[in-house]
């Protein structure tokens, strides 16, 4: 049943699937379901190579369960943002996390990166994100500790001293020149090597390549991040009406 909750049966697929070595758009397509659907119950239930049909099957119940009683309805429940629709930004949020998990965030951390995305603020304090995400403030601090290393936010205090952290364009431009420099070390040792290997031996040759390919790779990477940061500024600083 295309859009419902997956059953026992299909979560069994694809386990299946996944020990056959098949993608997540075949098992997907033989279940009659969106990728998005097989890749996001993957991903929030181990991975590819820790998922099993009858743990997910329970964790996913366990879930509804937790859920139902935040659908009480009361004056306690604050209307969503600029008449948006509750539910799809629910689906958007997990849809969101499921990308950054295949990215290769941890879930928490994608689920902490995920929800400070969405905020119109573009910044929570480690109670918010806590009291959203119904986790315990250590699990915040853990995912905010890593998201930090990798420069994908950042802290600020705010006017009674508490940290909020932060996220925006400029984090992801950092991010993305880090990932780009990266490759440095490797670069200077493929071509330390090929030295060592001797200037017209095939090793050699195999290792210079490899290092011409990074760096050209990365001088891309930071030409393009650097062309496209200037543009965003610029589009900031317009008037309005102008762009």
């Amino acid at each position: 049943m295309p859009g419902g909750r997956l059953t026992q049966p299909e979560r069994q697929q694809i386990a299946t699937g996944l020990a056959d070595d098949l993608s997540y758009a075949e098992i997907a397509r033989r279940l009659a379901r969106p990728t998005s659907t097989v890749t996001r119950e993957v991903m929030r239930n181990g991975g590819p190579n820790a998922y099993r049909a009858d743990l997910a099957h329970r964790a996913t119940e366990r879930r509804a369960h937790r859920r139902r009683p935040t659908t009480v309805r009361g004056p306690a429940s604050a209307p969503p943002a600029h008449g948006r629709d509750a539910r799809a930004v629910a689906e958007l949020e997990d849809t969101l996390v499921t990308a950054l998990m295949v990215s290769g965030l941890s879930r928490m951390a994608a689920r902490v990166l995920a929800c400070l995305l969405i905020t119109d603020e573009g910044s929570l304090s480690a109670a918010q994100l806590a009291e959203s995400l119904r986790v315990s403030p250590a699990s915040v601090s853990k995912a905010i500790a890593f998201l930090d290393q990798q420069s994908l936010v950042r802290r600020e205090r705010d006017e009674r001293r508490r940290d909020r952290y932060v996220v925006d364009e400029e984090l992801f431009y950092q991010a993305t020149v880090a990932g780009a420099r990266s490759n440095d070390q490797l670069v200077a040792t493929a071509r330390a090597g090929a030295a060592v290997l001797g200037p017209d031996t095939p090793a050699a040759a195999r290792l210079e390549n490899i290092a011409r390919f990074l760096d050209f790779i990365s001088d891309s990477i930071m030409r393009a991040a650097d062309q496209v940061r200037e543009l965003l500024r610029e589009t900031k600083a317009a008037p309005p009406g102008k762009g």
